[in-house]
């Protein structure tokens, strides 16, 4: 009865219920009476296949709260439980509809301080501790004992597959298969690297200090996220985190607020996860240092308008955001593309033989090759067309154009013999503005829309295979069929391959082809926004020098007029006023005025390059 010895001390949310202890009639055993939790346990959670690759964001955060909410309350009242694992996490939902999760099955658990130790084995083997896996599953003896910080490594690997649909540490042929390949990967892991994948018989083991690119989380948790793996998956105890770093570290990461940013010529969502108390100022230094903009370069814009951060301003009165509807974050200078990173899926190969445990086999790695990265390639089009409307609205093709019309304006006024910038800047003006050739058109012409439904499509083909795999894994378990089953079985093997020929054509001919196309047109897109920006920025420079250049030549031609009654009037003037002084400065006003306009007409004949422009056609190519 050491469960019911457990339980009777604790009393959290995230910890299952104790009722009452019974006694059956007839057999005389006890019986607890616990709380019911409906919804299965995290590992029914994963199980499913639109969590192949790992749970969604909100979805872990959730887990990782109440997950580090009840060993919280375990180490206060000083108990290990020692076979944490995704099977013994139950899930129920909460009043307010979101997923709660609570650990239970305390048959191993016991009463354990910090500094205490223990000899006897308990736990589940993927999730074993190395020292306990060495003597509970290779068995062999040995005269190590174990701390309460063996549960860390078991959490350690429960996060991890949460986060990414699969183990950290697997064989060739698996865990269960390959237990000395096992054990070598678990006690010879490097130092901050947290998973370890040996993909052939005999073959290397690959480490990886990061989350596999199909990670469904967001690189900006998974930077907090991965330092807490790397220092509680330590088969060195000495090296190790204790609880109270551990609960530390994932408090910070869960008092976070997050700030959705969509870096608009890049083409990549953000997830920068920052504490409400943080300022404005620190905020654009993560966002420098994952995007690689500096702060000085950061332009900000918020449904579609100019977006201006006060360096202090706190993190908790941002304008809030969502992944729908981010912070557009625009550079000043020229950046690279870098779009949706994501693995090609390919289908696997199907075996032509009938065989009821590798049909169920190919029926599930199928499901797992629908799931990425379709949805997120129609969202990240989605989000550069709203940029770019928003660029457009702001007239941002020609950011400067309103203060170069300004200025030439200013400047006509003044002197009519610099008509090239005048009709610079008509062209910019023309060709830039809403309603000119540097719209937003391409966006609705080329790239997928939510019109395609290919989103839909691909969830039609996904509940066709769920369904043949689920009636699979029924296959499965009567190892044998009667005739005209094991025919039905066969007709929905072929159904399988045809669904997946069907998927592997629209991934690739329809939604991967197409969102490659549109990044490119959107990479040249922003290319000549930047070249027609800076285009604006130095006619607005020659312009004001231009104009300054002439009020100074204007002042230099009436100066020797006014200077001359003062010298008859017997007032000695200031030595620079001599008239050869005054000759040299006007002349050397006139040759500058002379060589600003020089550059104004460099400006006029590279005017080329916006008639290029004018000619770019929605297939890549130019007219003419």
């Amino acid at each position: 009865m050491r469960e019911f010895e457990v339980l009777k001390k604790l009393n959290h949310k995230n910890i299952v219920k104790l009722f009452a202890v019974e006694e059956e009639s007839n057999t005389r055993h006890k019986v607890l009476v616990m709380e019911y939790c409906p919804c299965g346990s995290l590992y029914t959670v994963l199980e499913e296949s639109s969590n192949a690759y790992g749970l969604p964001e909100d979805e872990f955060l959730i887990v990782l709260h109440d997950v580090v909410a009840g060993m919280n309350h375990l180490r206060e009242y000083g108990i290990v439980h020692r076979d944490i694992k995704p099977g013994n996490i139950m899930r129920v939902i909460g009043e307010d509809g979101r997923s709660v999760y609570k650990l239970t099955d305390f048959g191993a658990a016991r009463e354990l301080e910090d500094d205490e130790q223990f000899v006897s084995l308990y736990g589940t083997e993927e999730y074993l501790h190395p020292d306990m896996y060495e003597r509970a599953v290779l068995r062999k003896d040995h005269q190590k004992k174990y701390g309460a910080t063996v549960d860390l490594w078991s959490i350690g690997v429960t996060f991890y597959h949460a986060a990414t649909g699969s183990l950290p540490f697997r064989p060739f042929e698996g865990p269960r298969r390959n237990k000395e390949v096992m054990y070598k990967i678990i006690t010879e892991k490097p130092s901050g690297t947290i998973s370890g994948h040996q993909k052939c018989e005999n073959g290397k083991i690959e480490w990886s200090t990061e989350m596999p690119v199909s990670c469904s989380l967001s690189k900006g948790l998974q930077s907090l996220l991965t330092p807490v793996l790397a220092n509680i998956l330590e088969a060195d105890q000495e090296k190790c985190w204790g609880f109270d770093q551990f609960f530390a570290e994932t408090n910070d990461i869960l008092h976070r607020t997050v700030v959705y940013v969509f870096s608009l010529q890049q083409a990549t969502l953000h997830h920068v996860y920052i504490h409400e108390y943080n300022t404005a100022a620190l905020f654009q230094e993560l966002l420098s240092r994952r995007t690689s903009i500096p702060q000085h370069n950061q332009e900000l814009l918020y449904e579609g308008r100019h977006l201006v951060l006060d360096p202090n301003r706190q993190a908790k009165i941002f304008p809030k955001t969502s992944r729908d509807n981010p912070i557009m974050l625009v550079s000043r200078e020229s950046v690279a593309t870098v779009g949706l990173i994501f693995e090609d899926p390919s289908p696997p190969k199907v075996q032509p033989r009938y065989d009821l445990d590798l049909d169920a086999s190919y029926a599930k790695v199928l499901i797992t090759f629908l799931i990425n990265p379709f949805p997120s390639l129609l969202v990240y089009q989605e989000l550069v067309r709203k940029g770019v409307r928003g660029l457009m609205q702001l007239g941002s093709g020609v950011r400067g154009c309103s203060v170069v019309v300004y200025f030439t304006t200013l400047w006509l006024q003044i002197s009519s013999s610099l008509e090239p910038i005048e009709r610079t800047t008509q062209d910019i003006k023309s060709k830039f503005l809403p309603g000119g050739l540097l719209t937003d058109g391409w966006t609705q012409q080329v790239g997928t829309h939510p019109e395609d439904r290919n989103v839909e499509k691909i969830k039609v083909l996904l509940d066709a295979i769920t369904a043949i795999y689920q009636q699979f894994k029924k296959d499965k378990a009567e190892r044998r069929l009667p005739y005209n089953e094991e025919q039905i079985h066969k007709f929905d093997k072929q159904k399988l391959v045809l669904h997946a020929s069907k998927a592997r054509s629209l991934f690739t001919e329809e939604c991967a082809m197409k969102y490659r196309l549109f990044i490119s047109k959107s990479e040249e897109w922003m290319r000549v926004d930047h070249q027609t920006l800076t285009v604006c920025v130095c006619v607005c420079v020659c312009v004001c020098v231009c104009v300054c250049v002439c009020v100074c030549v204007q002042l230099q031609e009436q100066l020797p007029q006014k200077v001359l009654p003062l010298v008859s009037s017997g007032m000695k003037p200031q030595a620079y006023l001599s008239q050869n002084t005054l000759v040299e400065m006007t002349l050397g006003m006139k040759k500058l005025k002379e060589e600003m306009e020089g550059v104004v007409k460099e400006l006029a004949e590279n005017n080329h390059f916006l008639e290029r422009f004018g000619t770019l056609t929605l297939d890549g190519g130019l007219r003419g």
